[in-house]
């Protein structure tokens, strides 16, 4: 797989990071991997020569401001948008997902900031929304209303979730409660691979934590998480592989070993172009 050269001049490592989760995932085939992946609008370029693998048990985080491609990555796994070049496997087989119902079909589910809730539906409802199970025959057939109630009560617990009440809507819920509903949801129906598009960014340091827990449970239940991110310090909370995009380039990749926080947050905030800056403004102020 095709690695580009960082910003500190030494190329991305793609070993196996340094955490339980991420243990033995050398060798073994990726549940998701991109090579060389670019996607262009006409004649602007979204994304060029963008790599990176996603194992069971392991959180890969795609780190980048706005404007980096990070947005135009996220269609292209989920299925929204196919790539125009390179190569997108899943589970080893090179593939095109048709649509975001075939990348589902196909174990991976999306959960985008928004989270398209209905949110005076009580909390089961959302739950299943799109996928509620049924009882009964012919005219007499109707929504199964208490196997969902328990189905999701039980499926939250499992999570670490312990909601009072299920049938409060979900809109009553914090931002990052409801962020962990819609993990737990994803788990429940069978995703091998979670996309998360910036899960925490509209919430406070506490909310924040809550569902960077559940995001380790969901790896620790062996999934494999693309966490969507532009703040390294949640990344290096749970990562275990970073990728770092910039105008739509890949600028760097690395594993958790090789990586400490302060490089990892020096890249993020512009690397080399930083430290010309500050020789500038140094410069400036003599």
């Amino acid at each position: 797989m095709t690695r580009p050269t960082d910003d500190t001049g030494t190329t991305g490592t793609t070993g196996s990071a340094g955490s339980a989760g991420s243990a033995g995932s050398a060798g073994r085939t990726p549940l998701v991997e991109l090579d060389d992946v670019s996607k262009y609008y006409g004649n602007v370029r979204a994304l060029e020569g963008v790599s990176l693998e996603v194992h069971a048990g392991d959180i890969t985080c795609v780190l980048g401001d706005n404007g980096a491609g990070k947005s135009t990555l996220i269609k292209i796994i989920s299925g929204l948008h196919q790539h125009d070049t390179g190569t997108f496997r899943i589970d080893g087989e090179d593939t095109r997902p048709a649509s975001p119902r075939d990348a589902l079909d196909r174990g991976i589910a999306t959960v985008y900031q928004d989270l398209a809730v209905v949110p005076l539906m009580p909390v089961w409802r959302n739950f299943f929304l799109g996928s509620e199970p049924r009882k009964g025959s012919g005219p007499f057939k109707r929504l199964d209303v208490d196997l969902m109630r328990r189905t999701t009560h039980a499926e939250l617990l499992r999570m670490g979730i312990d909601l009072r009440d299920v049938d409060q809507p979900i809109g009553t819920l914090s931002g990052g409660e409801r962020q962990c509903v819609a993990i737990a949801r994803a788990v429940h129906f069978g995703a091998k691979v979670l996309v998360l598009d910036e899960p925490t960014a509209a919430l406070g340091v506490k909310q924040s934590g809550v569902v960077l827990k559940y995001v380790a449970a969901a790896r620790d239940a062996g999934l494999g998480v693309v966490l969507i991110t532009h703040n390294p310090h949640h990344a290096y909370l749970v990562g275990n592989r970073f990728v770092l995009l910039k105008r739509g380039r890949m600028v760097g990749s690395h594993t958790r070993e090789y990586i400490t926080l302060d490089e990892l947050t020096r890249q993020m905030a512009g690397g080399n172009e930083l430290d010309d800056l500050r020789h500038e403004l140094q410069g400036d102020t003599a």
